[in-house]
């Protein structure tokens, strides 16, 4: 071969490569689109209504703060005059224009414009021989304090404030004076009041970071993340990303998954419909995918708890004789078994499925049924062995913050896993079998989902007026919302217990009482 063709066929060699590359390349990149962007199985979104309602009891937690600040001493001297003040305290607060807005991509911004912060203070001073003591009431006017919020969540997958930047400027500051020094003080008040301007406006973002990055996160800490539903699931609530802000909406996506827990560490793929919120007139909307009501079902599965026995009395009477006469044959066939208890036993095969539709919601459910003989100390007797296909209808409604589900039996059909012949001997078995799933079993499941699943909420707030609303592959329930209880009653039931690196308001030490201290 020549050195030529030696060439051609190595640089054909590589395009071949590099289209192969090129060709796996295309086929994984689905995957790796899917891996970054799961679809998340409970999706809650927050409207410009529903933040109007946080900026009101949000207007009220920022007025305690501020009335909270601790503004430190300040003393000097101006010639032969030497001043103190101390114990500054608010006394009142205005804070009449505020807002608080969306802004993309994840923050909120909490503004507050002309507001004005009333103060008490008290004074001493030394002037020669003359000493003065008592209380100066001040006014700071044009307070205008801008803060953003950063929204991201945390390594457990929780909502957090993760960062604020905060500027506060006071514009006018007017101090009010009384004693037998007035005039030196009011010859001082620009002093005073100059610095007093300084320090106050130095604590008010000190105090809105402490009370965002500690106290409002505190509260974020009550919305449920990883927790057990009851005795056999629990239900995983963390964040799949950051927060989505719009200029109009906060949307979170939530995994909503469950999981069993004797398998905690077990994952569920989920293959559904993503949950698209397109309202906006109520406060907040929730939608929950097929795949939310799939993993809890499949979780019960894996729990090894979707089984129901009733034996004996247990049994419907009607339904015992019926039994009895259809498989008389059998037990005629056991003449010392024949008074023996019957025993009913009613597995499901397979993880039950949920289809949503605009029309309602179902689930479909397969299950064996095994009817037995149950003689006294001997082993049971099995009489049949057949097979249910069952369809509920379900009602999803909201109660507080529990999303509940009450199942209805709409279709019903057994047969016989041996033969068509069998199947057809069992015709007669449908109409008293469809009753007992009706009367017995229904209400024995209805209990168990009584208590329903929290929806990832701070405590203290809750919905009222919720509607519920049928989409294809998913389900979104639109309410309004309230406070049950007061940010502060809820923070200080959680308040973080103080730490050495932890924000601290120090109380300024009792000033003395002696001019020789000045």
């Amino acid at each position: 071969m020549s050195p030529g063709q030696s060439l051609l066929t190595l640089l054909s060699a590589s395009r071949c490569e590099m289209a192969a590359r090129g060709s796996l390349l295309l086929l994984f990149l689905p995957s790796l689109v899917t891996a970054s962007h799961s679809p998340p199985g409970c999706k809650i979104r927050i409207t410009s209504k529903g933040l109007d309602l946080v900026k009101q009891e949000g207007l009220r937690f920022v007025e305690q703060e501020l009335q909270n600040i601790t503004v430190s001493d300040l003393h000097g001297s101006e010639g032969q005059f030497q001043y103190n003040i101390s114990q500054v305290k608010v006394t009142d607060l205005q804070l009449a224009f505020s807002d608080l807005n969306f802004q993309p991509q994840q923050h909120l911004v909490f503004n507050i414009s002309n507001a004005s912060i009333s103060l008490r203070f008290r004074r001493q001073l030394l002037y020669w021989f003359f000493y003065d003591i008592g209380s100066i009431n001040a006014s700071a006017d044009g307070v205008h304090i801008y803060t953003v919020l950063q929204l991201a969540k945390d390594e457990a997958g929780r909502l957090k404030i993760s960062n604020m930047t905060c500027s506060a400027s006071i514009a006018r500051m007017h101090a009010g004076f009384s004693g037998t020094l007035r005039k030196v003080y009011e010859f001082l008040s620009t002093f005073i009041v100059t610095g007093m301007r300084y320090l106050l406006s130095q604590q008010i973002c000190p105090s809105l970071e402490h009370a965002s990055l500690v106290l409002l996160n505190s509260l974020l800490d009550t919305v449920p993340v990883r927790n057990y539903v009851d005795e056999h699931i629990g239900i995983d609530y963390s964040l799949l990303r950051d927060p989505s802000i719009t200029t109009d909406t906060l949307e979170l996506d939530f995994k909503g998954m469950f999981f069993p827990r004797v398998r905690e560490d077990q994952e569920l793929e989920n293959h559904a419909v993503e949950p698209v919120i397109k309202e906006t007139e109520r406060m907040v909307y929730v939608a929950f995918s097929e795949y939310f009501f799939d993993s809890a079902m499949h979780s019960y599965f894996q729990a090894g708890v979707l089984t129901i026995e009733l034996q004996g009395e247990k049994v419907p009477k009607d339904l015992e004789v019926l039994l009895r006469a259809t498989f008389f044959g059998t037990i005629f066939m056991l003449s010392p078994s024949v008074d023996a208890p019957l025993r009913l036993v009613l597995q499901v095969s397979a993880p039950p499925r949920c289809t949503i539709k605009p029309s309602g919601t179902s689930v479909s459910v397969s299950a064996f049924l095994n009817i037995s003989l149950v003689p006294p100390d001997r082993p049971p007797v099995q009489l049949s062995s057949m097979a249910m296909e069952t369809k509920l209808s379900a009602k999803v409604f909201l109660q507080g913050k529990a999303l509940r589900v009450q199942l209805d039996l709409r279709r019903f059909r057994i047969y016989s896993k041996q033969s068509a012949l069998e199947s057809l001997a069992l015709f007669s078995l449908q109409a008293p079998l469809k009753t007992l799933l009706q009367l017995t079993i229904m209400p024995i499941i209805n209990e168990r989902t009584k208590k329903g699943v929290q929806i990832p909420l701070p405590e203290g707030m809750d919905f009222t007026r919720e509607v519920v609303t049928n989409h294809a592959g998913f389900l979104t329930v639109g309410a309004d919302l309230h406070f049950s209880k007061g940010l502060r009653e809820v923070i200080e039931k959680y308040r973080p217990v103080p730490t050495a690196t932890a924000y601290s308001s120090s109380q300024p030490a009792e000033p003395s009482l002696d001019p020789s201290s000045l």
